[in-house]
């Protein structure tokens, strides 16, 4: 776009806030703390001219709108701090691993792709021995209110029309297997139980359901969840943020191909790649 067709954009989105905001010429001249004439020159159609940059940031700030979008660089019209407020919300949780805005957002995807890295084992797949075991120190919330919201969202993923991929750690997975970290209580039984459920659950719902297991070594990833092109939210422990922006959830979507394109155990592989892990685990 030249100067002069960029002149003439401003011109029209300028004069469309105008409207918007029912100003006229001299309410921006003083909203802004500009000459009347200057304003004149700005909106004149028979050669209309650019701000400089003192004089754009004013008039953008006095019809509440971006810089960015009076020149024609941005379709988002509102003021920097609402577009970030709008792309990024901050989702409060109460560290249960399917609270209200993940329900939300699940039923909002609904027929579209959903891409998921857990913070530990998967929640749709954990059983209830294992949430049980999880929350049992848990003050905000239950376990028995962890199972519910677990088979809620197990049961929107049961649909048929559901789409659901998984990226974790093998390291991760082998290290529940052995029971180390957080997972150190938890009996052998119930560790064994949880992949063998696991294998079951991924073999059965193949492939509207798939576990890829990236390499820790070789990818690392913070929790997140995409659901299809509309929100990424991305869990910092006991809330979400929240990211609407296209752009954005672009990134989230690729981010999860990567770790897609570099793990280590396939998505058909992994049922049996859990149940070989159950089996290893001895008897006590």
């Amino acid at each position: 776009m030249d100067k002069r067709d960029r002149a003439e954009l401003f011109r029209e989105r300028l004069s469309e806030a105008l409207r918007d905001r029912d100003m006229n010429r001299s309410d921006l001249a003083r909203a802004a703390g500009l000459d009347r004439s200057t304003v004149s020159q700005l909106l004149s159609e028979d050669a209309p001219r650019l701000p400089n940059g003192q004089a754009l940031a004013a008039i953008a700030t006095s019809l509440s709108v971006s810089s960015d979008w009076l020149l024609g660089l941005s379709t988002h019209r509102g003021a920097a701090a609402e577009i970030l407020d709008q792309a990024v919300q901050v989702a409060e949780t109460e560290r249960h691993p399917v609270d209200e805005h993940l329900l939300a957002w699940y039923r909002d995807a609904v027929g579209v792709k959903i891409r998921h890295v857990p913070a530990n084992l998967p929640d749709v797949l954990k059983t209830d021995m294992v949430l049980e075991y999880e929350y049992a120190g848990e003050t905000l919330r239950t376990a028995d209110q962890a199972i519910t919201g677990t088979r809620d969202q197990r049961e929107l993923l049961g649909r048929a029309e559901s789409d659901m991929e998984i990226a974790l750690s093998k390291e991760a997975l082998e290290g529940f297997a052995r029971g180390e970290g957080m997972w150190s209580g938890l009996t052998p039984q119930a560790r064994r139980e949880q992949l063998e459920v696991m294998s079951r659950t991924l073999n059965d719902l193949y492939p509207g359901l798939r576990l890829h297991l990236f390499g820790a070594n070789d990818r690392f990833s913070a929790p997140f969840t995409v659901f299809g092109q509309k929100w990424a939210a991305l869990y910092l422990g006991q809330r979400y943020l929240a990211f609407s922006n296209t752009r954005h959830v672009q990134l989230f979507s690729s981010h999860f191909d990567d770790l897609v394109r570099h793990a280590v155990i396939r998505s058909h592989e992994a049922g049996d790649f859990a149940f070989g892990l159950a089996q290893s685990i001895p008897d006590v």
